[in-house]
């Protein structure tokens, strides 16, 4: 990934709490497939990742948080700070919004499970709902950060709307890309995406 430091392992830990975190997601969208999405219950889950309903919840705040939640936010601002302070907004912006799905390994499974969120996404209200919320929070930080690298108020307006339509351009790209069928290189598609937008805003 350009521009940015791999990190470290993370200790025992941490990976014990990435595996549950991951076996609890998991076993939910097992059962979001096989009985749907209202159908299903967090005890339900619980049971079948082997955990107390009290460590859903530790994990996870709401149901929708279990399609939606990724943890991606800190990787985005470590990324964005780790840009050349010299670079254009836009071109930062849409480095570090890369640069987690980039690092993801080419494993199908991870693609296919993204394609079963998004289609919960389209179906549910609920975890719309939630995800308009999630974007909305991932833009204030991401304009908040990039405000401060600039030296301009935390509220400064052209930066709210540069990194709204960043995030609204990522957001629309990745549902054309499940309309293609999800197959395409995501990572390819999201970052032409982006290039056709920072070239029109500097335009």
């Amino acid at each position: 990934m350009t521009g940015v430091t791999v990190p470290t392992r993370p200790g025992l830990r941490e990976r014990k709490k990435i595996r549950t975190r991951r076996a609890i997601r998991r076993a939910a969208h097992r059962l979001f497939e096989a009985q749907g999405y209202d159908g299903t219950t967090v005890d339900q889950i619980a049971d079948a990742a082997e955990v107390s309903a009290s460590t859903v919840f530790r994990y996870f705040p709401t149901k929708e948080d279990m399609v939606l939640a990724d943890g991606c936010n800190p990787v985005i601002v470590a990324a964005l700070r780790a840009r050349p302070a010299h670079e254009p907004i836009v071109t930062s912006l849409r480095h570090a919004l890369l640069g987690p799905l980039r690092a993801m390994p080419a494993d199908e499974d991870e693609f296919e499970e993204m394609r079963q969120r998004l289609r919960l996404v389209r179906s549910v209200p609920a975890v719309r709902a939630r995800m308009g919320e999630n974007i909305q929070e991932s833009s204030r930080l991401l304009a908040s950060v990039t405000a401060e690298r600039l030296g301009r108020p935390a509220d400064d307006l052209e930066i709210r709307v540069v990194v709204g339509a960043l995030t609204g351009a990522w957001s629309e790209a990745v549902f054309h890309w499940l309309d293609s069928d999800g197959t395409a290189d995501l990572a390819a598609v999201l970052d032409r995406s982006l290039e056709l937008l920072a070239a029109n805003l500097c335009r």
